[in-house]
């Protein structure tokens, strides 16, 4: 009976034991961005201004513009060597090498197999994926070949947002959080309990409600609201447990305690 008692403790303990994760600070920079894209452990800052990336690193600054491409809707910077610029209101991506200098530019409106596009997000080889608005549907785009690799099954509702490694895609929509692997198959979809926004870190991700983050761990469906102080989050990304937020022109790190 003591043995049985013992294991109910256990079981239980493990349910009850991560309700919340704590977040604790190591250090806050002061920055001077209109949105922040990244930063990444060898201390390398993406960041834009007047609608132009800026790569910092040891004092040293590089800078990308396309004025002629409009607004810069979304940076991507996952893959250093093919960093990934879309520009929507052209249906327009341009990829960059880690010099920031312009190596392929896929116009959408141009390819024979027209797309409208509306987020896009790195793959793998020399793919990104991207999601058709006329056919509602996630495709694994080759941008050498110009052809989409795979095709995943339409999608129903409002897409929110769409963040990728090389092994995965994440597709937030309204009502559902779909995870695909880089065949385009769905391998896991849950609710979308009111998220607006995702960061991925390995295969878990953080997800934004309201001013609120969420940490949910790759084998889980429910994510754990993570403890921060009271901060307005402009951007956040994540990096092997390191939490990066954007506030008011202050960046803070902090080191998620996950058990």
């Amino acid at each position: 009976m003591k043995h049985l008692t013992y294991i109910i403790f256990l079981f239980t303990l493990s349910i009850f034991s991560q309700e919340t994760i704590e977040a604790a600070l190591i250090k806050k920079t002061w920055l001077d961005a209109e949105h922040l894209v990244s930063v990444n452990n060898f201390g390398t800052t993406f960041y834009v201004n007047n609608n132009i990336l800026h790569k910092t690193q040891e004092d040293k600054t590089l800078t990308y513009s396309n004025l002629q491409l409009g607004n810069l809707s979304s940076a991507n910077t996952f893959n250093p060597l093919k960093i990934n610029l879309f520009y929507k209101d052209f249906n327009t991506l341009i990829i960059l090498d880690n010099r920031l200098s312009e190596i392929f530019k896929i116009d959408f409106n141009a390819i024979s197999n027209y797309k409208n596009v509306s987020h896009t997000s790195t793959g793998h080889d020399n793919t990104v994926w991207i999601f058709n608005q006329d056919n509602q549907k996630l495709e694994l785009f080759d941008y050498k070949s110009k052809t989409s690799r795979a095709h995943a099954q339409p999608i129903q509702s409002e897409v929110l947002d769409l963040k990728s490694n090389f092994n995965y895609c994440w597709l937030l929509t309204k009502n559902q959080l779909y995870t695909y692997n880089y065949f385009g198959s769905l391998i896991k979809n849950i609710n979308n309990d009111n998220y607006t926004s995702i960061a991925v870190d390995n295969e878990n991700l953080i997800l934004k409600k309201d001013n609120t983050l969420f940490y949910l761990n790759k084998n889980d469906k429910q994510p754990v609201r993570i403890l921060l102080p009271n901060l307005i989050i402009n951007q956040f990304f994540v990096i092997n447990e390191t939490l990066y937020i954007y506030s008011q022109k202050t960046l803070y790190e902090f080191h998620l305690k996950i058990t």
